[in-house]
């Protein structure tokens, strides 16, 4: 299923933290996939993950 910002939740299936290899959470409204693992969320642009530690936001 795609959403209205054009990420596909069955990526979900596929995608892991890089940092901790733990299942990720998609918050549709911050358009963030969230690892509680790590504590960290990783952005969504223009439909695309961006799977880097350095990009991603510190949930602490």
């Amino acid at each position: 299923m795609t959403t209205d910002h054009g990420f596909d939740r069955k990526m979900l299936e596929a995608l892991v933290c890089p940092q901790t290899q733990a299942r990720l959470e998609y918050d549709a409204a911050r358009q963030e996939l969230v690892s509680h693992a790590a504590h960290l969320a990783y952005p969504i642009r223009d439909g695309i993950p961006v799977m880097l530690i350095d990009e991603a936001r510190d949930l602490d």
